[in-house]
């Protein structure tokens, strides 16, 4: 059994409905904290990509991200070698990306950045099943390269994170 620490590549998405929904820092605002503290100590990061899709909208979200103690990974010669591996073992790998609407384009540079580091990836994306399927899933790669994935209530759990509620 391996003794080394887990770390967690984040995708967009589990930033993005957190702010806007469930984790709100208007009541929510010690997740927000935790989240700092954990990119400090380097149990998360995000990539590059992430960092450019949410920050490209200025908002309360992009102005938290530009400030936190987050790690932004950026794209070398390991990671490009590790997205040219995802490619490569199945071509249906390249459906990440919606290239007629320019979304998700970050998703393969995530999984591509959580196998070079060992991470697991975390995101709010569920598994497709249908086999007509147009587009693939993060889960769906991240299950066929062998890549760990868990969602952010997952996450939460994995990392015993609890909240305290209280009356102002």
């Amino acid at each position: 059994m391996s003794t080394k620490a887990k770390i967690y590549c984040l995708d967009a998405n589990v930033l993005i409905e957190a702010w806007q929904k469930y984790y709100s820092p208007k009541f929510c605002p010690g997740y927000w904290d935790i989240l700092n503290n954990l990119g400090s100590q380097g149990k998360i990061f995000i990539v590059e990509e992430v960092f450019n899709e949410i920050t490209r909208t200025e908002d309360d979200l992009s102005d938290w991200l530009k400030k936190s103690k987050i790690p932004v990974k950026r794209i070398d010669g390991k990671v490009t070698k590790c997205l040219q591996n995802i490619y490569a073992k199945d071509p249906s790998h390249q459906t990440l990306v919606d290239n007629t609407k320019a979304r998700s384009l970050a998703d393969p540079w995530v999984i591509a950045h959580a196998m070079n580091e060992g991470a697991v990836v975390v995101t709010k994306e569920g598994k497709v099943t249908a086999l007509n399927a147009k587009r693939v899933k993060i889960p769906n790669v991240c299950e066929n390269m062998g890549i760990a994935w868990i969602n952010d209530f997952e996450f939460v759990a994995e990392l015993n994170i609890q909240f305290t509620c209280s009356l102002p």
